[in-house]
């Protein structure tokens, strides 16, 4: 395993822990969204933060005149929705069939938007092997969700 399969490996693993915590959260609230607010919240002090310690060269007045209008917003709204449906859904589902459903639809549409280099990303056309890929994916899903004698 690379440096980099392994940092992501372990990005997902502090994803499912950091939304089991927040689901939580959101329950002892009695409010999913007040609970995504407050995580949001804590990330973008800790993410502001991080920036300021690392970050060696800011953007110039061009480069953040050249970001299209959709970019400001969209990723943020996308990624609201997103952690309120999981911090929403995990109480209900369970964190390991709700992230199996997630990860999945994020691996699905990653696939597409590689495919045809949305968002101006590296072309990696679907051929058989991804197809094969998605297949298990979907069949690996459906398996771990699978509960014997359960018609859902």
């Amino acid at each position: 395993m690379s440096y980099l399969s392994f940092l992501a490996v372990v990005a997902g693993a502090a994803i499912a822990i950091q939304a089991s915590m927040n689901a939580q959260l959101g329950v002892l609230l009695k409010s999913p969204m007040l609970g995504t607010s407050i995580a949001f919240l804590f990330s973008c002090v800790f993410t502001i933060f991080a920036m300021m310690l690392w970050t060696k060269q800011y953007p110039q007045m061009n480069d953040i005149k050249s970001v299209p209008l959709y970019l400001w917003f969209s990723g943020g709204a996308l990624s609201a929705f997103g952690v309120g449906m999981v911090y929403y859904l995990i109480p209900k589902m369970g964190v390991g069939s709700m992230m199996s459903y997630v990860l999945s639809g994020q691996i699905l549409i990653a696939v597409v938007a590689s495919h045809f280099g949305w968002f101006s990303l590296p072309v990696k056309q679907i051929d058989a092997v991804k197809v094969l890929g998605a297949a298990s994916l979907i069949a690996g899903v459906l398996l771990l969700n699978w509960e014997p004698g359960n018609a859902d």
